[in-house]
């Protein structure tokens, strides 16, 4: 499969928050509506979808959050199929993190992940609902 084919449009935007109920409140007086409030038991980080028509940011608890201007942690590709993306990367040199596959139990069926770096220190995080 090629790489562009694979890939079906922006999923996800990743914020870490130290205060979750807060930075809810602050989107969903911008219009926002939580779609999914989840806990990611792997981390032990509350977490909380929020989506405005096209847009969904993925907001999570960590506790470490930076605080400062930069501090959106990752951005997510979606794609077709995760185990393609993720042969693709490898193939290509591209897997700088050396990260596998990751599952999570979240939305119906669940989700498929990896994550590379981008040059600027970026996340850029490859993501298949299941």
């Amino acid at each position: 499969m090629n790489i562009t084919d694979n890939f079906t449009g922006l999923q996800h935007i990743g914020i870490p928050t130290n205060d979750i109920e807060e930075t809810v409140k602050f989107y969903k007086a911008l219009g926002f509506e939580a779609v999914l409030r989840t806990i990611n038991a792997e981390a032990n980080e509350k977490v909380a979808f929020m989506r405005l028509n096209g847009l969904t940011l993925e907001i999570y608890e960590n506790r470490s959050a930076v605080m400062s201007y930069g501090a959106v942690d990752h951005i997510a590709l979606n794609v077709k199929s995760v185990d393609e993306a993720f042969k693709f990367v490898n193939e290509s040199g591209l897997n700088n993190t050396k990260d596998s596959i990751h599952f999570l139990p979240f939305w119906e069926n669940g989700v498929k992940f990896f994550t590379i770096e981008g040059p600027n220190k970026e996340k850029i995080e490859f993501s298949q609902y299941l």
